[in-house]
């Protein structure tokens, strides 16, 4: 993305940024490249001066920064720095050193096999950590969704809605974003959701295929007519992602799948389909290198960058180091668990956990999330895990810690109706990180399998694939594993057996 000289109007510093150059101008306020006092090039968005003036908007201004910067960086441009304060408010964020997608297809023509796919995982990937961080993003258009090397990353997230929320720049009947893709409730009115977002996916990935937007129709107003009413033109994308696309653009936004079912459907899609995407190209980026060749299809599907050290050349022969450092073994746990060993017995006022000959029952009066103590094994990096739920009454839910630290990690969720993945901060508070709706019948022995690569987990039930989730947070890249329960009716006793468990490292 090259940047254009400054203007005479334009300024030359800003907090501590010097300002290089200009990227862009939107409706909001201009973007500039510059450089902070390490030398590190980043992205500056300066308010508007009309924007400035108001006290409302900077107060909201405030709020969706704050929100902003809790959106883990992955396929998203990471915000560095913001001063809603300043006589010029800003903000700074992570500078991506590639082409916009509209440029890129208004260069070269729609997106195809895995350059296509990357896109549409990529994006995805962007708004399940943009929606799990309670953003909308209310503006995802080809203009911000940047391809840089590695994985494309999607900019400007949530910021529109300081804007949208200020009065005296926006009627009742107008609304912040770009008409081809606004989903119909933003037309008409109704609430803005997540489902939003999901629509104009659906729109962006069907433009990345075939050079245009499925409501086009000539003019807005006969555009916002099509939106409101008729089907989206499908014509030009491959069958393996048309189907998914139209359940993104249906009208009702409570039909739309959610940011983590799609990047669900998109992995789970088979490997054919994203094939070129593991056969990409080497790409090289500044000091330091990423590799876009050779890896895990699964990683690259998703856009997962493989960082190497900075001046490593992955085109240069691998030279082993003279005295090298014998392998670790991978950690691994194997445990029947019918007799006390790396589970043991505990007896508590409101909690037992008891090793037998039919696996490890955990009984629970409290509807506390309970833990029985286990090996101190620490699992770093990929990851496989089986473990065997035998029996799980109906007012319980299994749980199997994972990347455990003290109070925080990682949980899968197993409930009769439901297999979820959430984590645990050491405050205590507990998110959702994905869901799906699956039935653990009641006195039926099921196996389930959790693997992590990169970021990406995967759990299955009893063979079958059911929830890929993104585990992106940073301080949760290692720890052990834990067996427990939680009761979810208050005055009843929960119960689970786990009959067997196998967790190792993998590779």
């Amino acid at each position: 993305m090259p940047a254009k000289p400054l203007r005479p109007h334009d300024p030359r510093v800003l907090g501590g940024y010097e300002l290089l150059g200009v990227l862009g101008e939107g409706g909001m306020g201009a973007v500039f490249l510059g450089q902070d006092r390490n030398g590190r090039h980043v992205a500056i968005k300066i308010i508007r001066p009309e924007f400035a003036a108001q006290p409302e908007f900077r107060g909201r201004f405030r709020s969706e920064v704050t929100r902003a910067r809790a959106v883990p960086p992955f396929c998203t441009a990471a915000v560095l720095d913001a001063d809603p304060d300043h006589p010029t408010p800003y903000l700074v964020v992570e500078f991506v050193d590639g082409p916009d997608l509209a440029e890129a297809v208004a260069a070269g023509g729609p997106l195809t096999g895995g350059a296509l796919h990357s896109v549409a995982i990529g994006v995805a990937t962007a708004l399940v950590a943009i929606h799990g961080a309670g953003v909308v993003h209310r503006d995802l258009k080809p203009r911000n969704v940047l391809l840089a090397p590695g994985s494309p990353k999607v900019i400007d997230f949530g910021i529109a809605r300081a804007i949208e929320s200020t009065t005296e720049h926006t009627r009742t009947d107008q609304v912040v974003g770009t008409l081809s893709y606004m989903a119909p409730e933003r037309l008409d009115n109704g609430a803005v959701t997540p489902a939003v977002d999901v629509f104009a996916w659906g729109v962006l990935v069907a433009y990345a295929a075939t050079g245009r937007t499925p409501f086009d129709a000539g003019s807005p107003t006969a555009t916002a007519v099509r939106i409101l009413t008729a089907e989206p033109d499908l014509g030009g994308l491959p069958d393996d992602l048309r189907g998914l696309v139209a359940r993104a653009l249906v009208k009702d936004p409570a039909a739309r799948p959610g940011a983590q079912q799609l990047l669900d459907a998109l992995l789970n899609a088979g490997p054919a389909a994203l094939t070129a995407a593991a056969t990409a190209p080497t790409r090289r980026r500044g000091p330091g290198r990423w590799l876009a060749a050779g890896v895990g299809a699964a990683a690259l599907a998703v856009g997962v960058p493989v960082v190497l050290a900075a001046g490593h050349d992955p085109d240069a022969p691998v030279t082993p180091p003279a005295a090298a450092t014998p392998p670790r073994p991978p950690a691994a746990i194997v445990d029947a668990l019918t007799k006390p060993g790396q589970w043991r017995t505990k007896l508590t006022g409101t909690y037992s956990c008891e090793p037998g000959e039919d696996g490890l029952a955990v009984v629970s009066d409290s509807t506390d999330s309970v833990y029985c103590p286990g090996p101190a094994t620490t699992f770093t990096g990929d990851q496989t895990l089986k473990v065997n739920v035998a029996e799980l009454s109906d007012d319980a839910c299994a749980l199997v810690r994972f990347r455990g630290t003290g109070k925080a990690g990682y949980e899968l969720i197993l409930c009769t109706d439901q297999v979820a993945i959430g984590k645990a901060e050491p405050s205590g508070d507990e998110t959702t990180v994905g869901s799906a709706e699956h039935d653990l019948a009641d006195g039926t022995r099921h196996q389930v399998a959790l693997s992590i690569a990169g970021e990406i987990a995967t759990v299955r039930l009893d063979g079958d694939k059911v929830l890929t989730a993104v585990l992106d947070d940073p301080r949760l890249t290692r720890g052990s594993v834990a067996l427990g329960l939680v009761q979810t009716q208050e005055g009843d006793r929960g119960f689970v057996r786990f009959s067997g468990i196998d967790t190792r490292s993998a590779g």
